[in-house]
């Protein structure tokens, strides 16, 4: 007789121990900038869900951490040494990683996160966020990607990526797959959910409809 193996409710679903924040070392013009990054930071928390990011002090980077660490949360930093005091290097978080370039920090940053989020932020944020969404394009990955748009600061790069899915630069069996939210407080929700759902094998993620 053969034996049925019988699958948890749970299976095939990925557990969301840490998310990988990229955002600005600057705060930018706009308040709402860092009170989405606090706001953030407290709701990841509260979920006891550990921040990873690029380790700095300054701008939405340290707004984020400090919120994160101010409701109990964990927070991870990781930052190469030519930055570690351009950036101010967050001392107070409870692991902080010095590499010796970027590519290891991206590498370990990827390694140690269950899901991406992009607040806004400038050149370094939207290469990470890039980085990501390309990986993902081309299967190497299924860990959700979140877009926070706050007050529509991201719709010139949304704007970019229609472009380029009208001019057929972005197959339609290429689908760039993330999600994108305009309230800081929706992140963590639309991250579990993404997490709740039955993991595909990466090879599978590149085929997916778009989300822009």
């Amino acid at each position: 007789m053969q034996q049925k193996t019988l699958k948890s409710p749970s299976a095939g679903k990925r557990r969301v121990r840490n998310i990988c924040v990229y955002c600005g070392s600057n705060v930018g013009i706009n308040p709402a900038y860092a009170a989405a990054a606090r706001t953030l930071g407290a709701a990841m928390a509260k979920e006891r869900i550990g921040l990873v990011y690029g380790g700095g002090g300054l701008g939405l980077m340290g707004e984020l951490a400090r919120s994160v660490l101010a409701q109990g949360g964990r927070v991870t930093g990781v930052i190469p040494t030519f930055l570690s005091r351009k950036e101010r290097m967050l001392r107070d978080a409870d692991e902080l990683i010095v590499v010796d370039d970027m590519h290891q920090r991206k590498k370990l940053m990827f390694d140690k996160s269950d899901a991406f989020v992009a607040l806004p932020g400038g050149i370094g944020t939207l290469e990470e966020l890039v980085e990501q969404l390309t990986w993902a394009q081309l299967g190497r990955h299924t860990k959700p990607i979140v877009l926070l748009n706050i007050e529509g600061f991201w719709e010139p790069f949304l704007a970019l990526l229609r472009h380029m899915s009208e001019e057929v630069f972005i197959r339609p069996d290429m689908q760039v797959r993330f999600s994108t939210v305009k309230r800081a407080e929706d992140v963590v929700p639309t991250i579990l959910a993404a997490a709740a759902q039955p993991r595909r094998e990466p090879a599978a993620a590149a085929a997916v409809s778009d989300k822009f």
